[in-house]
């Protein structure tokens, strides 16, 4: 799955991934779009990466999220 960004580049999995991994550990503003301009936001830590989904620990609970979804911007992550 690829997506083109404005400089024309396509954003694959695989780029997702390697983007995230460098931040494993490090804490990062998670902005979420439940659709019908509804949206959550979350400071979380990144805590492992798997082939589809990766997983992040809030203060109090732990959240999973795919790399489709970053690429789709169902979720922006600022680092």
């Amino acid at each position: 799955m690829s997506v083109i960004l404005d400089d024309e580049k396509y954003m694959t999995i695989e780029d997702v991934k390697a983007k995230l991994n460098k931040h494993i550990g490090t804490k990062v503003k998670i902005n979420y779009n439940l659709g019908r301009n509804k949206f959550e936001q979350y400071e979380a830590i990144i805590k492992e990466l798997y082939n589809f989904i990766f997983i992040v620990e809030l203060e109090n609970e732990i959240k999973s999220f795919s790399y489709s979804d970053v690429i789709t911007e169902t979720i922006k992550i600022n680092y």
